[in-house]
């Protein structure tokens, strides 16, 4: 029954964590981006309201300069930024070009929950694109915001994409990433049995969160964990799966048992 009612979700946040953009040397992976063009064009082509929190910035800038790896100085992280922003955004465009389905970057910082004049700037911003029919892809601006590159678990783009979510007033947020969803662990080990659905987030259920994250990305499911705590206080519903196959995004929007669930309440 509660999968069904995802199936009713009109606004959707989808973040995609590098590892489901890039290939394992960190750069970007075109098949992978060009596939997630043409699902969310779909998607969007059947009446979503789709936004796109993309991470892989600093990923795209660090193909698009040929550097051999990531910069270690912070100055450098955030120059490579900026150029992998602008390469990432090149690139959506192609491939959503490529189904006649128009894109728009923006680039935002967390002080909007804190300023209501700026939040509610990002809010008819947001809600004028979706009218317009475009597809708005947002990345944290790594360029001037610290904390991301720095890699601190509060400021990364599984909290962003919550944050976004209830700031848009969205009705179902998807994490996709390189997770398949909040297994359950025994003696600190995880097993392959999936958490199927989350009600409320308890002692039990952080006892199955390791805190290790993958090499290409600044979260874990620790960090997934606080964005589905954060929603589900505000009554938006959460799915965290794996990227491998971005056509699972039809599965979890045909109320299919893919991923774990973290149920907003209502």
């Amino acid at each position: 029954m509660m999968r069904k009612q995802i199936t009713k979700a009109k606004r959707v946040v989808i973040k995609v964590g590098t590892s489901s953009i890039a290939h394992s040397n960190g750069k970007l992976n075109f098949k992978k981006i060009r596939e997630l063009a043409e699902v969310l064009t779909d998607l969007a082509n059947s009446g979503k309201e789709i936004i796109l929190v993309s991470s892989g910035a600093i990923g795209a800038g660090i193909g698009r300069m040929n550097l051999e790896k990531r910069p270690e100085e912070l100055s450098m992280k955030q120059a490579v930024a900026a150029i992998g922003q602008a390469y990432l955004i090149q690139i959506y465009q192609k491939y959503f070009t490529e189904f006649n389905r128009v894109c728009a970057q923006i680039l935002l910082t967390k002080d909007i929950v804190d300023d209501q004049m700026k939040k509610e700037n990002v809010i008819r911003t947001f809600d004028s694109l979706l009218e317009l029919g475009v597809i708005p892809i947002v990345n944290e601006n790594d360029s001037v915001a610290t904390d991301e590159i720095i890699g601190s678990n509060f400021s990364d783009n599984d909290n962003l994409s919550g944050i976004v979510a209830a700031v848009t007033g969205a009705d179902l947020l998807i994490i996709i990433s390189d997770i398949e969803g909040l297994r359950k662990s025994v003696a600190g080990g995880l097993t392959d049995e999936i958490i199927s659905t989350v009600e409320k987030i308890d002692d039990d259920i952080k006892k199955h969160v390791l805190t290790t994250k993958s090499e290409l990305g600044t979260g874990g499911m620790d960090s997934k964990l606080k964005a589905a705590n954060y929603l589900i206080k505000k009554g938006i519903d959460l799915v965290i799966c794996s990227g491998a196959d971005v056509k699972i995004l039809y599965d979890i929007l045909e109320g299919k048992e893919v991923g774990t669930i973290f149920k907003g309440a209502k």
